[in-house]
């Protein structure tokens, strides 16, 4: 175990761009979060960052934050092609590390991260905040209970009205784009969190000019019977929805059920809504998770566990495989990253 970290917790965040700004929002609702330090490619963008956020210093390079003493965490929000560049940096320089979903591009440079993390005993978590919602929570535990019997199907869509321009990273294999790191981790996820590991596969998507997936489907299937049909698009705005059904009821959660505050539970002809309202945008919660387990000295979180992680990672390699998907190396130099529900 690694020796806790005692509140208040000192965070930094790597990386400047939409999702950096919702989380430094939201960060401010966790008791016990200071707001330390920014770290950026360039000292112009992580000094605007910091003044806009709050935070009280600014860093013009990752090792720069990572060598800072008053930093206890950091948060990586880079676009996906370079978590695994920044969250090894990080890991260097004896920083605990949430690191945004997807963890890397694949299962093997997501395994290196983890094993870099362990043996320094240091705190590693991906941010599939989903998972970390108290909506999301109480679901997985009405499940687990038989509220709905045995679960018999996951359905789930995400989907983004496109067009994207070719210079946008979501279009950009050299970013990891696509549909599928970017958007269909949720619906896997919700997925992997009832039903666990599939037994069967089957993929199809719509490739791009550039050769990232545009529209995504997925058909798993499981030891028990139950199935989960999943898609994922950037072509068209689906309706972002998700169903969970057993053999003596189902949940139903609403559009982007990613981050919920709301589900219905229907059994028979009885109907119940659960309204769990929160301020912010809910990535607060997987910031309170991360000190939560700081405070105990763990080295990884029981809701998004680096084997669960593992374990993903290798399905969305499975998948990429089916649908002829590969990424390029990344280029050097500030990626055009666009605002998504990351």
């Amino acid at each position: 175990m690694t020796q806790s970290v005692p509140r208040p917790v000192r965070w930094g965040i790597l990386g400047t761009g939409g999702i950096a700004a919702t989380f430094a929002s939201d960060l401010k609702l966790v008791e016990g979060a200071v707001l330390a330090a920014v770290g950026s490619r360039t000292a112009e963008a992580a000094t605007t960052f910091a003044a806009r956020h709050g935070f009280a210093r600014a860093h013009g390079s990752w090792a720069d934050l990572a060598a800072d003493d008053e930093v206890d965490v950091i948060y990586v929000a880079t676009p996906h092609a370079f978590h695994q560049a920044a969250a090894a940096v990080c890991i260097a320089g004896g920083k605990h590390v949430l690191c945004e979903k997807p963890m890397t591009l694949d299962r093997p440079s997501s395994a290196t991260l983890v094993e870099q993390a362990r043996s320094r005993g240091l705190f590693l978590m991906e941010a599939m905040w989903m998972r970390c919602n108290p909506v999301i929570r109480r679901i997985a535990a009405l499940v687990a209970d038989g509220a709905i019997g045995e679960v018999t199907a996951v359905h789930a869509d995400l989907g983004l009205q496109g067009p994207f321009p070719a210079t946008h990273r979501l279009m950009d294999p050299a970013l990891g784009g696509g549909a599928l790191l970017d958007l269909g981790v949720y619906p896997i996820n919700l997925a992997h969190l009832i039903l666990g590991t599939p037994a069967s596969v089957q993929a199809w998507a719509h490739l791009s000019p550039e050769g990232v997936d545009q529209n995504t489907g997925l058909l798993l299937g499981y030891p028990s019977g139950a199935v989960a049909a999943l898609s994922c698009s950037l072509v068209a705005a689906t309706g972002n929805a998700a169903t969970i059904t057993g053999t003596t009821g189902r949940i139903q959660l609403p559009p982007a059920f990613f981050m919920p505050r709301t589900f219905t539970l229907h059994r028979g002809a009885d109907t119940e809504v659960f309204d769990l309202d929160f301020p912010g945008k809910g990535f607060q919660f997987e910031a309170e998770e991360v000190q939560r387990c700081l405070a105990a000295g763990e080295v990884e979180s029981p809701l998004m566990p680096q084997a669960t992680t593992l374990e993903i990672m290798g399905l969305l390699d499975a998948i990429r495989e089916q649908i002829g998907v590969r990424y390029q190396p990344p280029r050097s130099g500030q990626p055009n990253s666009g605002r998504t529900t990351r």
